[in-house]
């Protein structure tokens, strides 16, 4: 993932205003307190609650892809 460090420190989740952490399977953000994953595209986290999928629904779409 391509996210500098700078940037990871000051992002935080929209819902819960919580850290995240970077994941690279599918490419994204995760909020552990809200089961939120939030979608990097193109090297640029999309923070909007609409685009995050559960993390439930982010694990079965990998598991699909395997």
């Amino acid at each position: 993932m391509a996210i500098a460090q700078e940037l990871l420190d000051i992002l935080a989740c929209p819902r819960c205003k919580g850290p995240v952490r970077p994941v690279n399977e599918p490419e994204g953000l995760v909020c552990d307190a809200c089961r939120l994953q939030y979608p990097v595209e193109d090297d640029i986290p999309v923070m909007l609650v609409d685009e995050a999928v559960p993390l439930d629904a982010a694990d079965s779409t990998v598991k699909k892809q395997k």
